[in-house]
């Protein structure tokens, strides 16, 4: 019988020390995975050799030290019992990308936040002296106007020249090639589109040739050229268009999807029934869709509200360009006011969260996509 309670005591004992072992071993390895990766990218960093090969050695290490990292720890994990394994294994996976954002979102806008009540040094406590600047300020109120009618016409052209073409393309017979003309300029970033777009209103004094497109044709025309950018107030219109040429393939590629789940059933009864195809469209497609059309319109809107590379390139906020991101580009790094640049950056942040939240209820509440 003692015998029996000390084989019974070592063996729980042993499976208590294996246990420790296996968590510590769980914890030490991915660790010592981890800086491993990191002494090669200091190595990467500091290293003299061509950047062709530098930046090969960095995507394989990269690439595959993130796999390695990803395998060992899952790995690990497998070897603990079931109900740690259960425990672990959601934050092998999950944890790195929380970490991520806690550490490169989370604790910088705690960051933002702190220094948006001092100075434009941070030396000083001004309490709310920045937002009210940021609230009164003439330049302030006019790229508050700006963004209303970025978040108005751009959101609202983007959504609606997606819809449009998403029935009109569904009844023709080159819908893909159609479609994915359409989305091409979803491939091209905000500056990149800027860059084209400034060819396209570029201007030249009348006599000179004209190298930009639109007022090549003006002129070709007949007119006079225009100087598109300057044109108060209708260059932040031409600026908003160039958002529209890129989202509206976003809205068109998504709409689409849903479009195809109306039931053709549903349809035809209406037709049956004396509907014009009008009449199908505003009470029934609309209705059916109404979860999408609300959901690529509030994520449309985030993209807008944050609108800062366009507006950068093609006018750096000149001529009444301005909008909240370049004023707080500006406030940040041209006149170094940290003070006032941070209370932009709240401002920004506080008005894109309830989007985001309704967004978010969207995606949960709706089964949009």
């Amino acid at each position: 019988m003692e015998t029996t309670e000390k084989s019974f005591q070592s063996s729980g004992l042993y499976g208590i020390v294996a246990w420790i072992g296996r968590v510590a071993v769980s914890l030490i390895v991915p660790i010592f995975t981890f800086l491993v990766m990191w002494r090669g990218f200091i190595f990467l960093r500091d290293g003299n050799a061509p950047k062709l090969v530098m930046a090969l050695v960095a995507i394989i290490w990269g690439v595959g030290g993130v796999a390695a990292l990803y395998v060992v720890s899952n790995w690990l994990v497998e070897r603990l019992g079931l109900r740690w394994r259960l425990l672990l294994q959601p934050f092998v996976f999950v944890g790195p990308g929380l970490a991520i954002l806690l550490w490169y979102l989370f604790l910088p806008s705690l960051r933002t936040l702190y220094y948006s009540f001092f100075n434009r040094t941070s030396t000083k406590f001004v309490g709310f002296d920045n937002f009210i600047f940021a609230l009164t300020d003439k330049a302030m109120l006019e790229s508050f106007r700006n963004n209303l009618l970025w978040l108005i016409v751009g959101t609202s052209l983007s959504v609606v020249f997606g819809l449009l073409i998403a029935i009109l393309a569904d009844r023709s017979k080159f819908e893909k090639i159609a479609k994915s003309i359409i989305f091409l300029p979803q491939a091209i970033s905000f500056v990149g589109a800027g860059v084209i777009w400034r060819f396209i209103y570029y201007y030249k004094p009348p006599g000179e040739e004209q190298i930009g497109l639109l007022n090549a044709v003006v002129t070709a025309l007949g007119g006079q050229p225009v100087a598109w950018l300057t044109e108060r107030p209708w260059n932040t219109f031409f600026l908003i268009a160039i958002m529209v040429w890129l989202q509206t393939g976003f809205a068109l590629v998504v709409l689409s999807a849903a479009l195809k789940g109306v039931p053709e059933e549903l349809l035809e009864a209406a037709r049956i029934d004396g509907a014009n195809e009008i009449q199908i469209f505003f009470k029934i497609i609309i209705p059916y869709i109404q979860g999408t059309i609300i959901t690529v319109s509030t994520t449309i809107l985030i993209a807008t509200l944050k609108i800062f590379d366009i507006v950068f390139v093609m006018t750096n906020g000149l001529y009444g360009t301005e909008v909240m991101a370049s004023q707080q580009y500006k406030q940040m790094f041209k006149y170094q006011d940290f003070g006032r640049g941070s209370a932009v950056a709240v401002i920004l942040l506080i008005t894109v969260i309830p989007v985001m939240i309704y967004n978010l209820r969207q995606f949960r509440e709706r089964e949009a996509f």
